[in-house]
């Protein structure tokens, strides 16, 4: 009895993808309208602005694509290891862990050296820099080395209740296997659509499964990679992880629904070039949020601020219009600068007074303030 062919890798004429160009045709011009626009306002920035906004993105970058897959990385762990990396001022930040150092690496040696081949060794050298330590979680497992004999599957629920998702290659094809995505990632770029190629690599590979742990971080690294190479930039000026991250339940499903189909990945392109575009459409107010910062900082450069009025001021900034909820109040102060209340008090009256924040409109022990743009 011949077995079903329930899995996208078990068809005869997996991996030869096929899809509908004019169905996706207006979504490609869509997505190359929002990311030239993204590309277009960089160009009002200086190489330091530039330096900040890439700097916001792999921030950003880094905590979802790890929150996708469930974990939750420090924010400030995370901005220290971004800041080191990039050369920018890191005075009063924590050392991150070198699980953080290790997928801020990952992020960026795939897009400053997106002309560099994609190989076995490189990649392996991505997940071993994932689990510094060779665990994940409170298991141990393989680094820096393809995953064992047994079964790999994608499933949730609890024991006895288990759905599975997903059941990867086994892993006596498994070279085979990467060797031919390497072949073909290597030398697909001037065939192919840099953004539909981006979106084959990252299901091929995620469908592949190579590794015990990290694929979906090592995945959306090769997309990163991949759009860094059609862009012709090292550095991301938009996170599709983010984005991911927002639709995380319909890429799951789209995912799902297409590793289970044929070799027609249409809905799946038709899927990732829409996220693109959304990605791109936000990290323009991200680009926005840069200028508007750059501007702040040049209007106030002689009101003579303390370290701990600096930072609640970049932490507003950073948040951008609307995005630190009900304004800073004299009980957030506290908190973010571990000072008195009546350091506290007197500080923001000081920072009314020279015009960087104003009064919400709420009085009393209700009052909050708003930064002045």
């Amino acid at each position: 009895m011949q077995t079903p062919l329930t899995w996208i890798w078990q068809r005869p004429d997996w991996p030869h993808f096929g899809w509908d160009a004019a169905c996706l045709m207006p979504l490609l011009a869509r997505a190359r309208f929002a990311q030239g626009k993204v590309l277009g306002a960089t160009r009002l920035l200086d190489a330091n602005l530039t330096l900040e906004a890439v700097a916001a993105i792999l921030v950003e970058d880094g905590l979802t694509t790890s929150a996708i897959e469930g974990e939750r990385l420090d924010l400030e762990a995370v901005r220290s290891s971004v800041a080191h990396h990039l050369g920018l001022p890191t005075a009063g930040l924590i050392k991150p862990p070198r699980a953080v150092d290790g997928l801020i690496d990952v992020l960026l040696d795939a897009t400053r050296q997106h002309a560099q081949p994609l190989t076995a060794k490189r990649l392996f050298g991505w997940q071993a820099a994932l689990f510094p330590v060779g665990y994940s979680g409170l298991h141990t497992i393989r680094v820096g080395e393809l995953r064992g004999n047994e079964l790999m599957q994608v499933v949730s629920g609890s024991i006895g209740r288990e759905k599975v998702h997903f059941i990867a290659p086994p892993r006596e094809r498994l070279n085979a296997e990467l060797e031919h995505f390497l072949a073909w990632f290597n030398t697909s770029s001037a065939d192919l659509d840099g953004l539909v190629r981006a979106g084959l690599a990252h299901l091929w590979f995620v469908t592949l499964h190579p590794f015990e742990d990290g694929n979906g971080r090592l995945a959306r690294a090769i997309t990163d990679m991949a759009l860094s190479q059609d862009e012709r930039q090292p550095m991301r000026l938009f996170s599709l992880s983010a984005q991911i991250l927002r639709e995380r339940e319909s890429y799951y499903d789209i995912l799902e629904c297409t590793q289970r189909g044929g070799l027609d990945v249409t809905a799946w392109l038709a899927w990732f070039l829409t996220q693109v575009e959304a990605a791109a459409i936000t990290a323009e107010q991200t680009v926005a949020n840069t200028l508007v910062k750059a501007r702040f900082w040049l209007k106030h450069q002689s009101a003579n601020l303390n370290e701990r009025q600096n930072k609640v001021l970049n932490r507003l900034l950073d948040a951008g219009r609307g995005g630190f909820e009900g304004g800073i109040n004299t009980r957030k102060y506290m908190s973010l600068t571990k000072t008195s209340r009546a350091t506290a008090y007197r500080e923001l009256a000081e920072l009314v007074e020279k015009g960087c924040l104003a009064p919400t409109g709420k009085g009393g022990r209700s009052s909050a303030y708003e930064i002045v743009c």
